[in-house]
């Protein structure tokens, strides 16, 4: 399985770079191709990366060959949105690997009943619920608060798995799942209204607290090395979550917050994940071994200031600000990969010793 695991992140990076290119162009640089990209820059960056991503990972976590047909549907997806056919196809197929994605998560679930594996499952239920609209009619801004509520809820969950060595009380967990129905009931009602937005404000910013209070980077960021990295970029994503959080409680103006909230959310919060977990979720997934490198913190400060200047200028309505934003997070992500490259040990990972992300059952 480990090449069509292999083929299938080679299709997640190419999701990537076609999303990173579409923002560009909704930036308004003058790149000249791929206008169509621009359009569809969401989809792509929401079901054709992270999608495929995160139900690869799932697959190779419950280790069920009939799991790895999401991360393949939502490839397929990206394909046939890439290359022009018609919207629906795409639409149907991301829809499909939602559906198995959905599935998968499901049976970890029945495999192992926590809270944390049930959070797994509304993730997963959210990205469906979203796709599902967006196969209805929905415009994307009707859509996003799913998935949004798919990205936060499944990183929660990872988070929350790793609580479990400090047995967060009853009252706590409560507490969590009081906030993912706060956002759950935010994302039904849609961003585009005002009780939608005030309430997934109110969701993300619990949650953040809630992570910021319970999560074990409070206490690893005093440690070095690796550990320190992982907490540094995870406590940073936390801070872009409340803002985010913050933003859809105070702002006015749709436009205005939808785009600061969105961007901090994605870049912010979901990004950091992405460079935090980078090191863990890439070997279990490919098999080759990575170590960390402190020289993992430049691209970090590269992605968390692209992120500050995208929200400056956003509030203080200076264009060419949130215009720099954009190379900037490209060139963040350049720079993580070439570092990446320069951690990979001589020995790939033999079949019975792989890392397993921490999201899995064992």
């Amino acid at each position: 399985m480990r090449p069509l695991r292999r083929a299938i992140l080679a299709g997640a990076v190419l999701a990537m770079a076609a999303g990173i290119w579409g923002g560009l162009i909704r930036l308004g640089l003058p790149l000249g191709l791929g206008p169509d990209l621009a359009v569809s820059h969401g989809p792509v960056m929401v079901c054709g990366l992270f999608g495929t991503l995160i139900s690869l990972e799932r697959a190779v976590a419950l280790g069920r060959r009939w799991a790895f047909l999401a991360p393949m549907l939502f490839v397929a997806g990206f394909a046939v949105l890439v290359a022009g056919a018609p919207s629906i196809v795409a639409v149907l197929l991301f829809v499909g690997g939602a559906a198995m994605f959905a599935a998968a998560s499901t049976a970890v679930l029945v495999l192992q009943p926590a809270l944390f594996t049930a959070t797994l499952v509304v993730g997963a239920a959210a990205l469906l619920a979203g796709n599902l609209l967006w196969l209805g009619g929905s415009e994307i801004p009707e859509v996003t608060g799913w998935w949004i509520a798919f990205f936060v809820a499944t990183i929660s969950a990872e988070r929350l798995e790793l609580t479990r060595a400090f047995r967060p009380g009853p009252l706590a967990q409560t507490a969590f799942v009081a906030a993912l129905v706060v956002l759950s009931a935010g994302a039904a009602m849609g961003l585009t209204t005002g009780t939608g937005r005030w309430l997934t404000g109110a969701g993300l910013l619990a949650i953040s607290l809630w992570l910021l209070r319970n999560d074990v980077a409070r206490r690893t960021v005093l440690a070095t090395g690796a550990p320190r990295y992982f907490a540094a970029a995870m406590l940073a994503g936390y801070f872009w979550l409340a803002t985010a959080g913050m933003l859809l409680l105070a702002g006015t103006g749709l436009s205005l917050q939808y785009d600061l909230a969105l961007h901090a959310v994605f870049l912010g919060f979901v990004l950091s994940m992405v460079l935090a977990h980078a090191l863990i979720i890439f070997p279990a997934v490919t098999g080759i071994r990575l170590s960390y490198r402190p020289a993992l913190y430049a691209p970090l400060a590269l992605l968390h200031a692209s992120v500050v200047l995208r929200v400056a200028g956003g509030m203080l309505g200076i264009d060419a600000v949130r215009v720099l934003s954009g190379p900037l997070t490209a060139a963040s992500l350049l720079v993580f990969a070439g570092v990446l490259a320069t951690t990979v040990r001589s020995r790939p990972l033999r079949a019975g010793h792989r890392q397993v992300p921490p999201t899995v059952p064992h």
